[in-house]
């Protein structure tokens, strides 16, 4: 009996053999270089901090690690980020990790009523966690300058795009300039706004031979039509 006591041992160890998993470490350093490209054209001071994988995590070893966020996801804030094997195996799994950003952003200098066209004297600049706050918040004035404020906001409020309504380019039944052009040529023509539109946005004219056309606002009564 003593005799079989060591073939029992080797046939065991045989039976089931020691599980290679996945070392945390790439997997971390691949989360950081990850993040480290997506952060690279923001402004401000930028940390990130890459949070644990587990050692105990089953999966085989990877020698191609590929980092990616979830669709529409974005590297700011408390985030998940997937990484997956592309070889010799495959697998995928999730890694938290924290994305911080220091910067500037826009608060109101004083109350602004509904209505107010935002002026510069409305506005300053101060500096802190920008991912903390809305995703929308303005970092530059000239952002929020010129136009009209959805809401009565207090002062020192951080502003948002949401808080303002851009001012129309053109309004309905407004004469303006339309000025087409192409390679090497441009032609002007006056017209009636047919709609009222924001800088950017598109826009109807009459024309005075009565022709409707479309084209984009610009400020100062101008409808730009691109032609090929």
């Amino acid at each position: 009996m003593t005799r079989l006591i060591p073939l029992l041992l080797v046939l065991l160890c045989l039976a089931t053999p020691a599980f290679a998993r996945q070392d945390a470490a790439p997997v971390r350093a691949e989360v950081g270089r990850f993040l480290a490209t997506q952060t690279r054209s923001l402004s401000g001071e930028v940390s990130i901090q890459v949070g644990e994988f587990s050692a105990d995590n089953q999966l085989a070893p990877c020698l191609q690690l590929e980092a990616f966020l979830p669709p529409n996801g974005r590297a700011w804030g408390r985030i998940s980020v997937g990484v997956r094997c592309l070889a010799p195996v495959s697998w995928s799994a999730w890694v938290p990790a924290d994305v911080r950003v220091k910067g500037p952003y826009v608060v109101t200098n004083g109350p602004l009523a509904a209505g107010q066209i935002v002026s510069p004297g409305d506005l300053r600049v101060e500096s802190g966690e920008l991912t903390a706050m809305a995703a929308d918040v303005i970092t530059d004035p000239t952002q929020a300058i010129g136009q009209a404020a959805r809401i009565s906001l207090g002062a020192g409020r951080p502003l948002t795009a949401s808080h303002l309504r851009q001012q129309p380019a053109v309004m309905q039944g407004q004469p303006v300039k339309v000025v087409s052009g192409g390679a090497g040529f441009q032609v002007a023509n006056d017209g009636v706004a047919l709609s009222s539109a924001a800088n950017g946005q598109a826009a109807q004219v009459r024309l005075s031979n009565g022709q409707v056309v479309r084209g984009i606002a610009r400020s100062g009564g101008v409808v730009e039509i691109t032609l090929p």
